[in-house]
C-alpha cells in the first residue's frame, strides 16, 4: 500500500473503490484508536457532514461507545463518496497521524498545497485555530492538575509533621505507661486477695442457692402431699355417701318385693270362701287343674323375682364398680393436674437457672480471655527482664575476670597452671542458646584436688555471704546433694504449681561414678557449646574424677524454671527389682500410681513419692521391645511389666494426686478393690466350684474390677444383668493364662468324648465352649505381646487404641477365653436380623402384617451411585444386576428406624460387623431347626421352592458362623413353640426383650 501511494497527490487520483479498501482493511484499528468528537469539526468543515450527522454520531443513544460512534461514522462517509474517504483521511493527518500512516503509507505533512481542496483556505485556517485553541485548553487543564498536585504534596507535608508530633506524644504516653505498670505490678498482691475473698463470696452465694433450692423442693412436695391428702378425704366421702345411698335402695327394693298384710288377709279370706263351697265333681276337676295351673305360675313369679333380685345384686355391684374406677380416674387426673403444675414450675426455674449459668459462663469466659491477656503481657515483661539479666550477668562475668586478673597478677603462685587461667577468661558475648543442663554434685568429701579448690575460690569469693551447697545460691558452682533433695520435695510436694515444666532426664551410672543425681528446679543453667570458643577457653578440665563438665559445653546461669502439674517427667535411675523398692495401685481406669517407696532405695533417692503415676517404663531386657506405656493398662499386667525390671531404667511420671487420693479413698471405704474397670465376654463355661469362685455360663457378660485379686492369679468380677451394665452377684473368675489352659482342657475332654454330664436347659444342651479364631495381624489388647519372634522391634508396648484396655498377660497362646466387650444403649428401634435365612424370608412376610414392623427394601443403584455410596461406606449387602446393583443401604434403614418402626433384614451374617462400623446393632433371632421343626414349615417352604433337607443343611451352616457374630443374639428352643403363629408370638416377645437389653459389642 505505501508503494502505491507514495505522495498525497496521489490519495485523489485514487479510485473510491480502492481508497474504502484501505480504511476496510484497517477498520479495527480504526474504530479502536479514533475519537469521533476531535474529527468532525474538520468534517463539517469539508461539507461531508451536517450538523444533523454530527450530532447523530455524538449523540445518539444507539450507540453506547466510542467503537460504534466510529463504526458508523465510516458508514456515513462511504455514502458521501470518494469526498468523504479524502476528507476522512485529511482529518487523521491532524489528530491521529499514526493512523494515517498505517492506512495510507504515507508520513503526514502540514503542508496546504497538498490538501484536496475541497474547503477553502479561510475555513482551513479557522478549523486550524479551533484545533489549536482545543489544545491550549488542554494546556491549561494540565496546568491546574499541576497545582492541585502541588497543594496536596503542602498537606500531606503538614500531615507528616502532625504524626511526628503524635509519635512524640506516643512516647511521651509511652513512659506514663511503663509507670504505671510500675504501680499497677505494686497492686497486684492486693488484687489476689480481691480475688481469694471474691471467690469465697462466690462459694458462700452458690451455697445459699442450693440451700434454697432445697428448702423450695421440700415445701413443694409437701405441698403435693397435703393436695394428695385433701383428695383422699374427699374420696372416702364419696365413697361413704354411696355406700348409704345403697344400702337405702336396697332396703326399698325389699320392701317392695314383699307382699303386703292385707293381700295376705285377702288371699286367706278367699280360700276359706273357696274351701267352704261344694262343688260337683266336675267343677272339683276343673278347680283343682286350675289350682295347679295357678301353683304352676306362681312358682315362675318367685323364679322370676329371684332372678331380678340376682340382676339387681349385680347391677348394684357392677355401678359401684365403675363409680370406683370413676373416682379413681378422676384422682388420677388430679395428680397428673398436680404433677403437670410442678413440673411447669420446675421447667421454669431449669429454664432461669440455665439463663444464670449461661451469664455466668459468659462472665467466665470473658474473665479467662482477661486472664490470658494478662499472661501474655506478663510473658512479654518476663521477656524483657531476661534480656536485661542476660545483660547484667555478662557485666558481672567481665567484672570477675577482672578480679581474677589482678589476683593472678598480685599472686605468683606456681600451683596456678596456664591452662586453668585460659579457663576463666569471659564468655563470649551476644545471646546465648538455651539449653537445659544436667544438675552436677560436687563431691561430699573434704579431699578435693587443689585445682579444684583453686577453680571455685575466686567465685566463691564473691557469695562469701551465701551458703555454696544452698539452692538458693548465686554462686556458678552446683548444688549440693542435700539441697537439691530439699529442693526437690519442697517444687515436688508443698506447691501445687511447682511440677517440671519440661521432661527432664535423671541419669546415675551404673557403676557407681556420680553423674547427675538429681535434677535442681529453681536453679537451671545455660549450655555454652564450647566450639563457639576461644581455644584458650576449652581448656577448663578439673584433675578430680568425681566433679566434671562435658567436653562440649560450659554452665552459665539462666532464669530459674518452674515445674507444671501433670507434665511429663523422666527419671534415669538404677532400678534393680524394682518393685522391692517401690509398690504400685491402680488399673486401667485409673492409671498406675506409686503407693509406697522403700526408704534409702534408688528409687528413694530420685524423690519418687506416693501419687506419683507412672506413664511409661523402659528398662533394659533382652527382647527387642524393652518400652511400655502405662496407662491403659491393668494393674496385674504393669505389675507384670515391672517385675521384669532389673536394672537401668527409665520411668516417665507426673504427680496426679487428685485422682490418687480419690483412688485410695474408694480403697479404703471398700468401694472399689483396684483401679481396674472393663466388660468381657465370656467364651466358656466355668463350673465355680471352689468356695468364692463365680460360676458361668458361655456369652456371659462380666464386669471385671480387679486383675490382680488379693495378689493371686485371679480376677474378681461381676456378672451384669441383660438390662443395666450394673454387676449383680460377684465372685472370682480365672485369669487370661488359666482360662486359656482351663480352654485347652475342655476341648481335649471334648475330642476324648470324656466331658462330665452338665445339666440340661429347657432349649437343649448346655453351650460349653465358643470358639472363636482371630487374624493375628490385628491387634487385639487380650492378646500377648511378648512373642520377640513376631514382635516389632521399633514398636512400643502397650500403645494401643485408647477405647480398648491392656490387660493380657504373658502367654503363648492363641484361643480367646474372654473377649473385650462395649455397652451401647440405642434409642431408636433396632433392625432385625434372622437365622436361619429361609426361616427368616417366612418370618419377614408376617410379620410385615403387624404395625411397627416393614421390610427393608434393597435399592437399585446405577454403578455411578454404587461407586459413590461405596465411597462413603453406605453399602451393607450387594448382588448383581443387569446394568447395576441391588444393594441394602444405609440410608434405607436408618429411614425405617427413624419412624419408629423396626426393620426387617434379607442379609448374610457377615453383614453384621458393617452395621456395627455404622452405629447400627441389629437383633439376631435364632429359630433353632431339627427335622421335626422342619416339618411344621412345609407349606411355607413349598411357596419358597425350598425343600426340607435344604432347610436343615442351611441352619448347620448358619448356624455354625453364629459364633463369628460380635454380639450377643436371642435363640429360640423348639419346644417354646407349636405352630407358625406361636412362633410369631414369641418373635414379637424376643424382639420387645432384645429392645430393652444393652448391646454388647466387641
Amino acid at each position: 500500500m505505501a508503494e502505491l501511494c507514495r505522495t498525497d497527490s496521489s490519495l485523489t487520483s485514487l479510485d473510491e473503490e480502492v481508497l474504502w479498501e484501505m480504511m476496510e482493511d484497517h477498520r479495527c484499528r480504526i474504530v479502536r484508536s479514533i475519537f469521533p468528537s476531535r474529527l468532525t469539526p474538520y468534517l463539517r468543515q469539508a461539507k461531508v457532514l451536517d450538523q444533523l450527522d454530527e450530532e447523530e454520531v455524538l449523540h445518539s443513544p444507539r450507540f453506547n461507545n466510542t467503537a460504534m460512534r466510529v463504526g458508523y461514522l465510516l458508514d456515513l462517509l462511504k455514502t458521501r463518496g470518494k469526498n468523504g474517504a479524502i476528507a476522512f483521511l485529511e482529518s487523521l493527518k491532524f489528530h491521529n497521524p499514526d493512523v494515517y500512516t498505517l492506512v495510507t503509507g504515507l508520513q503526514p505533512s502540514v503542508d496546504f498545497t497538498n490538501f484536496s481542496g475541497l474547503m477553502e483556505t479561510s475555513k482551513l485556517t479557522e478549523c486550524l485555530a479551533g484545533a489549536i485553541g482545543s489544545l491550549q485548553e488542554e494546556l491549561s487543564q494540565e496546568k491546574g492538575q499541576k497545582e492541585a498536585l502541588l497543594r496536596q504534596c503542602q498537606q500531606l507535608q503538614e500531615r507528616l509533621d502532625q504524626a511526628e508530633a503524635r509519635a512524640e506524644g506516643l512516647r511521651q504516653l509511652e513512659a506514663d505507661h511503663s509507670r504505671m505498670k510500675r504501680e499497677v505490678s505494686a497492686h497486684f498482691h492486693e488484687v489476689l486477695k480481691l480475688k481469694d475473698e471474691m471467690l469465697s463470696l462466690s462459694l458462700h452465694y452458690s451455697n445459699a442457692l442450693q440451700e434454697k433450692e432445697l428448702a423450695t423442693t421440700r415445701c413443694r412436695s409437701l405441698q403435693e402431699e397435703l393436695y394428695l391428702m385433701k383428695q383422699e378425704l374427699q374420696r372416702e366421702k364419696m365413697s361413704s355417701s354411696c355406700e348409704r345411698e345403697f344400702r337405702e335402695r336396697s332396703l326399698k327394693m325389699a320392701s317392695d318385693l314383699e307382699p303386703g298384710d292385707e293381700e295376705l288377709s285377702r288371699l286367706k279370706e278367699e280360700n276359706e270362701r273357696l274351701r267352704s263351697l261344694t262343688f260337683s265333681l266336675v267343677e272339683k276337676d276343673i278347680l283343682e287343674q286350675n289350682l295347679d295351673e295357678a301353683l304352676e305360675s306362681r312358682q315362675e313369679l318367685v323364679d322370676r323375682i329371684h332372678s331380678l333380685r340376682e340382676r339387681a345384686v349385680a347391677a348394684e355391684r357392677q355401678r359401684k364398680q365403675y363409680w370406683e374406677e370413676k373416682e379413681q380416674t378422676l384422682l388420677q387426673f388430679q395428680k397428673t393436674k398436680v404433677d403437670c403444675e410442678i413440673y411447669k414450675e420446675k421447667m421454669n426455674a431449669l429454664q432461669s437457672q440455665v439463663v444464670e449459668l449461661q451469664k455466668e459462663r459468659d462472665q467466665a469466659y470473658s474473665a479467662r480471655d482477661g486472664a490470658q491477656m494478662e499472661i501474655s503481657q506478663n510473658l512479654t515483661e518476663k521477656d524483657a527482664l531476661r534480656r536485661k539479666v542476660f545483660e547484667l550477668m555478662d557485666q558481672v562475668c567481665e567484672l570477675r575476670q577482672q578480679v581474677q586478673r589482678l589476683r593472678v597478677q598480685a599472686d605468683s603462685s606456681p600451683g596456678v597452671s596456664a591452662q586453668e587461667v585460659g579457663a576463666r577468661e569471659p564468655c563470649p558475648k551476644g545471646k546465648q542458646r538455651l539449653v537445659r543442663m544436667f544438675a552436677l554434685c560436687p563431691r561430699d568429701d573434704s579431699n578435693g584436688s587443689s585445682s579444684e579448690s583453686q577453680l571455685w575460690s575466686d567465685l566463691s569469693a564473691t557469695s562469701s555471704r551465701e551458703l555454696v551447697d544452698s539452692f538458693r545460691s548465686s554462686s556458678p558452682a552446683p548444688p549440693s546433694q542435700q539441697s537439691l533433695c530439699k529442693r526437690a520435695t519442697e517444687d515436688f510436694w508443698e506447691d501445687p504449681c511447682s511440677s517440671s515444666g519440661c521432661p527432664e532426664i535423671l541419669e546415675v551410672d551404673q557403676g557407681g561414678s556420680l553423674v547427675a543425681k538429681k535434677s535442681n528446679a529453681d536453679l537451671d543453667f545455660e549450655i555454652v557449646d564450647r566450639a563457639d570458643l576461644p581455644e584458650s577457653e576449652n581448656s577448663l578440665q578439673p584433675s578430680s574424677g568425681d566433679l566434671y563438665l562435658s567436653a562440649s559445653c560450659f554452665p552459665v546461669r539462666r532464669r530459674p524454671a518452674r515445674k507444671i502439674l501433670s507434665q511429663v517427667t523422666v527419671l534415669a535411675f538404677q532400678g534393680d527389682a524394682l518393685l522391692e523398692q517401690i509398690s504400685v495401685i491402680g488399673g486401667n481406669l485409673t492409671g498406675i500410681f506409686i503407693h509406697r517407696v522403700t526408704l534409702g532405695s534408688a528409687a528413694d533417692e530420685m524423690a519418687l513419692r506416693s501419687g506419683t503415676q507412672i506413664v511409661m517404663v523402659d528398662y533394659e531386657a533382652t527382647e527387642p521391645s524393652s518400652k511400655a506405656v502405662l496407662e491403659g493398662m491393668t494393674l496385674e499386667r504393669a505389675v507384670g511389666l515391672l517385675q521384669r525390671v532389673n536394672g537401668f531404667c527409665c520411668l516417665s511420671v507426673k504427680v496426679n494426686m487428685e485422682g490418687y487420693k480419690k483412688l485410695v479413698q474408694d480403697l479404703e471405704a471398700k468401694v472399689a478393690t483396684s483401679g481396674d474397670s472393663f466388660y468381657i465376654r465370656v467364651n466358656l463355661a466355668l463350673e465355680g466350684r471352689a468356695e468364692g469362685e463365680l460360676q458361668v455360663r458361655c456369652n456371659d457378660i462380666l464386669h471385671v474390677t480387679d486383675t490382680l485379686f488379693q495378689g493371686s492369679s485371679c480376677w474378681h468380677a461381676h456378672r451384669v444383668g441383660p438390662y443395666s451394665t450394673k454387676g449383680t452377684k460377684h465372685g472370682t473368675i480365672p485369669n487370661y493364662t488359666r482360662a486359656q489352659q482351663l480352654l485347652i482342657a475342655l476341648l481335649q475332654d471334648m475330642a476324648h468324648q470324656s466331658t462330665v454330664t452338665r445339666k440340661q436347659s429347657s432349649g437343649g444342651a448346655q453351650k460349653l465352649v465358643r470358639i472363636v479364631s482371630m487374624d493375628r495381624t490385628k491387634a487385639s489388647p487380650l492378646w500377648s505381646s511378648f512373642e520377640g519372634s513376631q514382635s516389632d522391634p521399633s514398636r512400643v508396648e502397650g500403645e494401643v487404641d485408647p477405647s480398648t484396655v491392656c490387660f493380657w498377660t504373658e502367654s503363648c497362646f492363641t484361643l480367646v477365653p474372654y473377649t473385650l466387650v462395649h455397652p451401647h444403649r440405642p434409642s431408636r428401634p433396632r433392625p432385625v436380623l434372622f437365622v436361619p435365612r429361609v426361616v427368616g424370608k417366612i418370618l419377614i412376610e408376617k410379620l410385615c402384617l403387624f404395625q411397627g414392623f416393614k421390610k427393608c427394601p434393597a435399592e437399585y443403584l446405577s454403578q455411578e451411585e454404587y461407586d459413590t455410596s461405596s465411597q462413603r461406606g453406605d453399602i451393607i449387602q450387594e448382588r448383581e444386576a443387569s446394568g447395576g446393583l441391588y444393594c441394602v443401604t444405609r440410608r434405607a434403614v436408618e429411614s425405617l428406624m427413624g419412624k419408629n418402626t423396626h426393620a426387617l433384614l434379607d442379609i448374610q451374617l457377615d453383614s453384621v460387623c458393617v452395621l456395627h462400623r455404622m452405629e447400627i446393632f441389629p437383633i439376631i433371632i435364632h429359630v433353632s431347626i431339627n427335622e421335626k421343626v422342619a416339618k411344621k414349615f412345609k407349606k411355607a417352604l413349598q411357596r419358597l421352592g425350598t425343600t426340607e433337607d435344604q432347610l436343615l443343611e442351611a441352619a448347620r451352616q448358619e448356624e455354625a458362623e453364629l459364633d463369628k457374630v460380635p454380639c450377643l443374639y436371642s435363640s429360640l428352643a423348639p419346644e417354646s413353640w407349636s405352630d407358625l403363629d406361636a412362633l410369631l408370638g414369641c418373635v414379637r416377645l424376643a424382639i420387645t426383650d432384645e429392645q430393652r437389653k444393652v448391646v454388647w459389642t466387641e
